[in-house]
């Protein structure tokens, strides 16, 4: 029996052998250019000739898999479109984005870990950060020498970030942080942590690179998920921790500055259910012309062809929409409204498709082997962050109506 089949089901591929890609229906891949090709190809082999065949079973235990680190480096992605002067790739924001498609459509994991690195921890010490932090750190971060994360989502404080409890007291040489933070990806093994805090002087939020080993920090694994399972998101606890004024991030000074940064990362996470979505495609094209019943295939069942035809539709709908914003975005004119728009549209979407990949494969739509059920939990996950559907959408409804449902006023006896 071939390794990619189960012993307990050997009448079908698993994803340890990664399906053809089968979703360009559209020929949007005409839309790319060179660099971007390249990275598909460069990204897509690294996905299904090592993440393939062993990440479902780092899925199933909850773990990292440190040892495709090294594989990553040879990427030529960690530095993102940060500039080479740097020791970064300088890629074009589309390219970066199918990086995170391909990652997506072989595991979420894996494109969430290149995403907080990247495109949260990264992007700002680069967008932010002092010309002296800029060549300390990214050509490591470039490298994946050294891991990023990004801390600003507090345990009584999700959606409504800018209202942190975490504090930063100016002392002589520096700052001392005290606080909590919640559902850090990356943060169990990061080198950097990029921490935001209130300023106790000025109550604006300022950002501080905390590095790994500082007495003041803690982490803690977060147990438990269905989702996501390989991104090691920490529990953070910050006590006395010394900052050195270098550490400080002298060009973020406001929550503005935060979104400057969210609003790239932002366009990141609305390709990732594009990925899932194209990854559990593939695998029902492949899966419904092996798996038989009645003894024909099962893709010879009206109703499968209708589901089918339903995620490929669905997925090339994702695909171009968030093509768009991301061409938006390159020419600088896009705005935080249709990040909003697109990011929600397409969380929203990747849900159904996972759910119709899960009914195409029946059981084995909820054995992770499959590649589907592993998709179908992951995409939980992408619906929340980065600004879940419901706030998402109030973003979007405030730009239509020009006015803010996400604080109303209060209403008086």
């Amino acid at each position: 029996m071939p390794l990619f089949r189960t012993p307990e089901f050997s009448f079908a591929d698993s994803m340890k052998k990664f399906p053809e890609s089968a979703s360009n229906a559209l020929d949007y891949e005409s839309l790319l250019g060179r660099e971007e090709k390249e990275i598909i190809a460069r990204v897509r082999r690294f996905s299904e000739e090592h993440v393939a065949p062993v990440i479902s079973d780092y899925w199933e235990k909850a773990e990292f898999p440190f040892p495709l680190l090294g594989k990553f480096a040879e990427l030529g992605i960690g530095g993102g479109c940060l500039p080479r002067e740097y020791g970064c790739q300088g890629l074009s924001l589309l390219s970066c984005a199918m990086a995170v498609v391909e990652l997506a459509r072989v595991d979420g994991s894996m494109s969430t870990f290149f995403l907080v690195h990247s495109f949260l921890a990264a992007l700002t010490i680069g967008m932010l950060g002092s010309e002296e932090q800029k060549r300390e750190l990214l050509p490591d971060m470039a490298t994946f020498a050294k891991v990023g994360c990004w801390a600003l989502t507090e345990p009584s404080h999700g959606s409504d970030a800018s209202h942190l409890l975490s504090t930063a007291r100016k002392v002589s040489g520096g700052w001392v942080l005290n606080g909590r933070k919640r559902w850090i990806g990356n943060g169990t093994f990061a080198d950097i942590v990029v921490v935001f805090a209130r300023n106790e002087d000025t109550q604006d939020i300022n950002a501080f690179l905390v590095r790994r080993g500082n007495p003041g920090l803690k982490t803690t694994k977060i147990e438990n998920k269905i989702a996501l399972r390989c991104v090691q998101n920490a529990d953070i606890e910050l006590t006395d921790a010394f900052i050195p004024e270098s550490d400080r991030l002298s060009g973020l000074n406001s929550f503005k500055d935060v979104n400057k940064v969210l609003a790239v990362s932002r366009i990141m996470v609305a390709w990732q259910p594009v990925g899932l979505a194209v990854g559990v495609y593939d695998m029902c094209v492949r899966y419904t012309k092996q798996r038989s019943q009645f003894e024909t295939p099962i893709a010879a069942f009206q109703l499968i062809q209708e589901k089918m035809q339903r995620i490929l539709s669905t997925t090339s709908a994702m695909w171009l929409m968030a093509w768009r914003v991301t061409q938006l975005a390159e020419k600088g004119v896009m705005t935080h409204e249709q990040a909003s728009l697109v990011k929600a549209w397409t969380t929203r979407q990747g849900r159904e498709v996972v759910s119709l990949g899960r009914e195409i494969l029946g059981g084995n739509g909820i054995l992770s082997d499959f590649l589907v059920a592993k998709a179908f939990c992951d995409c939980e996950a992408y619906y929340s962050y980065e600004g879940t559907y419901e706030v998402n959408s109030l973003v979007v409804g405030r730009g239509i109506t020009g006015i803010s449902a996400i604080r109303p006023k209060q209403q008086t006896r």
